[in-house]
Formats: C-alpha cells, structure tokens, sequence
C-alpha cells in the first residue's frame, strides 16, 4: 500500500510539472481515455469504486424516468468530466491570461457586483466543473478569493498547488483532517476583502453537517457557507459550474474547445427571532443550509453529468454505525 501511495504521489508531481506543456487535445484526450478506463474496468467488476458510487448519486438526482442504461451513460459522461477537471487543474499553470477570461462565462445577476460593492459575499459550492478555474476567474472579475482547502499528500505538491493560487490571487487556508478553520475563515474575512468566499459544501458527514433534501431523498450538506454568511451578516449564493462546448473566436481565445459557465444565484436568508440575521443560532444556519440546497438543486439535476461526487452523500448509501462513532469521537475532542 505504501509503495502504491509513493507511485501515485510521483504520477500527481510529474503531471503538476509537465501537463502544462503537452498541447490541450493530446492533455484532453488522455484524460478522457483515462476516464473511459476506469469506466470500463467498473463495468467489469473491477477499479474505482468510487464509479459505482457515482452512478448511485446520479440515479437519485436524474429523473425518476432514467433507465438504468441512461444511468450508465450519464456515470461514463461525469467520469469524462472529472477527468476533464483534473487535466485542466494540472495545465493551469501553463494558461494566459486570455485563456482563463475566455474558458469561464459567468450566469449571475448585476446583484452579484452591487453585493461586492458593499463587501464579501460567501458562496456554497457544489463538486461541479473546475473550482479552481472558476477562482482564477474570479479574482481577476469580481474580487479576490477566499477559501479553505484540505491539506493532501504529498505535502510538497500541496504546497505547490497553495503557492500557485495564491500567486493567482486566491488567500488559502489549509486544514488538516478533522481540523477546524472556522474562526480563523471569520478573522481572515474581517481582516481584508471585500472577499469572494467559495466553500465547497455538498458533502460533509462530519458532526455539523446538515440533513437536507436533495431531489426527494435525505443528504448531508455542509453548515459552513451558512453558518459564515450568518456570522458576518453576508449574502450568500448558491454556485454551481458545468462545462460547455465553445466556437468561434470565444474557443481560439480560450485554446480550447471547452469552456465553463458558472453559475451563482442568490439564497434568501430565513427570518430569525431578531429579523434576518437573527443570533446566528443553530437552528437558522440549518434553515439557510437548506434554502441553498434547494436553490442549488434545479442547476444540479439540469448538469448532473457534470457533479463530480464519487463519494457517498447520500443518507442511504451511509454506514451509520460508523458515523456515529465518529461523531462521537469529534464531539469529545482531542
């Protein structure tokens, strides 16, 4: 297992240091043969699990009229466009200037820019598209990026991947396993900004996820975009990204034959005891988690092929001894 780890490690840094180099239909194509093979060897019994994940989520956010082969297709479209994202994530650093204004067209309300105006606004983002793409967008459009990310290993490839956004524009925080950055989120948005503020948030099984409904069916969603929002009385938009295929002058300008629209739209805030914002309690961040999940879900079901969970998310697929052992485990401490 360690030897596999070393392996995959030195695949993630070669690809970090040369991807940029190799020309976007060779890098795209690769990728998306990638995908083709961790599809097939699913269908055989074999590879990712998390391929078979993936086709569990996508049957509960298609229509309830999906065949099973529809679904199969739709698992083979996503794994095209989760590959898409990783190419695209590892060439990044070989993309001008031009090329990421002309990859990303932004679906927003001029309500977007006047909130910016006034100070940060927080966005709930679900696995779509490429979130990193979408935030070098950002911070040369619509305002310098804050966010969290998970440290990963290896450590020196993280670092390199903090290095490279902040050289974008974006303020990083990085958070360990099971380590908490709510607070220092909080200070880093009152120290600066105004701050675009993304945090993805259509999964989380930790103790403060959140229990909301996703196309008729019970998932856990992050609390932090609300619970953020709710702090430092922000608005919050829901943001999805899904990929579109460009022409013309828009595609030589992008060097690509794909691009990404993003998409934010604006999530009323629930009433509380005291009006809008209320005391930040509790019950008002579960209320403000579940109106954006169901503003989110209509973008969600309209581009599912482009929702990048492998992962389980939903209550049913949940092994709840186990999450309640972890909750446990949390809620006592170190």
């Amino acid at each position: 297992m360690r030897g596999m780890r070393i392996a995959v490690n030195d695949v993630y840094r070669f690809a970090w240091r040369h991807m940029h180099a190799l020309p976007a239909p060779l890098g795209y194509g690769l990728f998306r043969a990638g995908a083709d093979a961790a599809w097939g060897l699913h269908r055989l019994g074999g590879g990712l699990a998390g391929v078979g994940q993936l086709e569990k989520n996508l049957a509960r956010v298609l229509p309830a009229s999906a065949t099973p082969g529809r679904v199969r297709m739709a698992s083979r479209k996503a794994m095209r466009s989760y590959m898409r994202y990783f190419y695209e994530a590892f060439a990044l650093t070989g993309m001008s200037e031009e090329q990421i204004l002309a990859r990303v067209r932004p679906d927003m309300s001029p309500q977007v820019r006047a909130d910016l105006q006034r100070g940060s606004i927080v966005l709930a983002m679900s696995h779509m598209g490429n979130w990193d793409l979408a935030g070098a967008w950002a911070c040369r459009r619509l305002a310098p990026v804050l966010t969290v990310a998970e440290r990963l290993e290896p450590v020196d490839l993280f670092e390199q991947f903090v290095s490279f956004r902040e050289g974008l524009g974006m303020t990083i925080i990085g958070q360990g396993r099971g380590e908490r950055v709510f607070d220092r989120l909080v200070d880093a948005a009152q120290e600066g900004g105004p701050y675009v503020i993304p945090l993805l948030a259509d999964r989380d099984l930790s103790a403060s996820g959140v229990d909301v409904d996703l196309c008729g069916h019970v998932a856990r969603f992050a609390a932090g975009p609300a619970a953020l929002a709710q702090r430092l009385g922000l608005p919050l938009y829901a943001g999805t990204m899904h990929y579109e295929i460009l022409a013309g002058g828009r595609r030589r300008a992008a060097g690509s034959r794909w691009g990404l629209v993003l998409t934010l739209r604006e999530v009323p805030c629930p009433q509380g005891p005291q009006g809008p914002q209320g005391s930040g309690s509790r019950e008002l961040v579960v209320a403000h988690t579940r109106a954006w999940a169901a503003v989110m879900e209509p973008l969600l079901v309209e581009h599912a092929i482009d929702w990048h969970m492998l992962q389980p998310v939903f209550d049913a697929d949940l092994d709840h001894e186990r999450l309640a052992r972890s909750h446990a485990l949390q809620e006592a401490g170190p």
